[in-house]
């Protein structure tokens, strides 16, 4: 694959020359224990859209890292309203990276899972229609399905009138789903931190100002502070910052990390 925008490590220990995507899947790798992983990006003044969108912050170098982080996980996590507002669609790797995959000892796809509290989705979104492995929707025991969507995607009932999300990754541990990275939105985001589940942070920090309006990539009701340690700082020719945070692997697992009985 041709590189257009090379990106070199910077911290904790500068590395001269550009990163091969072999060094990049090894910078973010897996984890040895069952592991949430948030990625967003975001300007230099804390937005998390442009115009509506994330696409207007991402360029070619966030756009590698987030193909790479995709190739890494088990599942993909994603709350219904960012599926529909960004316009999912199937979730299918480059081949080359679906031969990694296959190399590694994992299934050829990752799995799409959707946290929906209301089930307002499409059962003919791509992001469903074409998936490559049935979809996951953690969803709450009140909520109903609209026509279709259990013919295409398995719904896992988790709370009785709001998703509980530690429940609902308990559940997708059982099913052999440990390394999973979550895409947002910021409801969901910070509903994760407040639940103590996220160990780890990817934000790319792109090099612009998006003025007044857009909020920031975590939302929701206010919970305590989590220290999450800098792993490591990357930076792209263009200007573009990529930062990893992440629990030490030495500290308790978060709330989410032990599967279900």
């Amino acid at each position: 694959m041709s590189v257009a925008t090379p990106i070199e490590r910077i911290w904790p220990a500068p590395a001269t020359g550009a990163l091969t995507d072999p060094q990049l899947t090894a910078l973010y790798g897996r984890a040895d224990r069952p592991h949430l992983r948030v990625n967003f990006v975001a300007s230099a003044d804390g937005a998390v859209t442009l115009d509506g969108y994330s696409a207007g912050l991402s360029g070619e170098p966030d756009k590698r890292v987030f193909g790479l982080l995709r190739m890494l996980c088990d599942a993909l996590v994603v709350a219904a309203g960012t599926l529909r507002h960004e316009g999912y669609r199937a979730v299918r790797p480059r081949p080359e990276r679906r031969a990694w995959r296959r190399e590694q000892g994992l299934a050829e796809f990752p799995t799409l899972v959707v946290v929906s509290g209301s089930l307002d989705l499409d059962p003919a979104q791509a992001a469903f229609a074409d998936a490559p492995v049935r979809p996951v929707v953690l969803t709450h025991t009140g909520a109903v399905p609209p026509p279709g969507l259990t013919d295409v995607a398995d719904l896992v009932r988790c709370g009785t009138d709001r998703v509980d999300l530690a429940a609902g990754l308990a559940e997708l541990r059982r099913r052999g789903l440990d390394q999973l990275l979550c895409e947002g939105g910021p409801h969901l985001f910070g509903a994760l931190t407040a639940a103590d589940l996220v160990d780890e942070l990817c934000l790319t920090v792109a090099p612009l100002l998006a003025g007044a309006g857009p909020g920031r990539i975590t939302a929701g009701d206010a919970g305590p502070p989590r220290h999450l340690p800098l792993r490591h700082v990357l930076a792209a020719a263009d200007g573009v910052l990529m930062l990893r945070y992440a629990r030490d692997p030495a500290d308790p697992p978060s709330a989410g990390s032990t599967p279900a009985a």
